[in-house]
């Protein structure tokens, strides 16, 4: 058995913008004069285009410039911060799915996983498999309140290292290590998952767009919820 000191979150992709063809488009438009803020993000200034065009307000009105303005607008606010801000707190957030962010979890446990893959919507997951991996070395991160109680620790300690030696006795049970089959060893280390705990550590790579982001994490950090790392 191995205990997890602490989950770990890695940050391993992030939404780029194509500036060639941004700026093709904004040259077709007739708004070669709007530019990116180099002071931030490609996702952040990706927001900020798909809000003006939707609205058409690169810049205010010029009747030379159909495509480019609105003649609703006649003034339009400065800044990606300041634009974005405006954005978020009308709640229009259809613009900020354009943007995706990917992390790596790992050393959480599968009650994590099993809470954060119920969010569907604008997320794609990719989890460490129980049908390919074998369970002879349970990692497990024992949650707070039971490491600060001597007995709760114990039991978790002693029901964690009576499920790990069932794995091991199970593959002796099949004589596991003499089997050459691939398919076998994987039907056999499916059945084997099945008595594994909900708490083994585990890896999962996630990709969400920012709206779906902002909804779990408002979804899922009440303080009032047991952890789930």
């Amino acid at each position: 058995m191995r205990e997890i000191d602490k989950p770990k979150v890695y940050l391993v992709a992030k939404t780029a913008l194509v500036t060639e063809g941004l700026n093709a488009y904004l040259a077709d438009i007739g708004a070669p004069d709007w530019g990116i803020d180099p002071d931030v993000s490609d996702g952040e200034n990706l927001i900020e285009a798909a809000g003006r065009m939707c609205y058409r307000s690169w810049q205010p009105y010029d009747p030379n410039k159909p495509e480019a303005t609105n003649p609703n607008v006649d003034r339009v606010r400065k800044g990606n911060k300041e634009y974005i801000g405006n954005v978020l707190k009308s709640g229009h957030g259809s613009i900020i799915e354009h943007v995706n962010l990917t992390f790596i979890c790992r050393n959480v446990s599968r009650v994590f996983t099993h809470e954060l893959v119920r969010h569907r919507a604008g997320m794609a997951y990719s989890q460490e498999s129980l049908r390919y991996v074998r369970l002879d070395d349970l990692s497990f991160w024992f949650p707070e309140a039971a490491c600060d109680n001597r007995q709760a620790k114990q039991k978790f300690e002693d029901v964690v290292h009576f499920l790990e030696g069932s794995q091991k006795e199970l593959a002796e049970i099949f004589d596991f290590e003499n089997i050459h089959d691939f398919a076998t060893k994987k039907q056999l280390t499916s059945m084997f998952r099945r008595l594994a705990p909900i708490g083994l550590g585990t890896s999962i790579m996630v990709t969400g767009n920012l709206r779906a982001w902002r909804h779990i994490i408002a979804m899922r950090t009440s303080e009032h919820a047991e952890v789930a790392k």
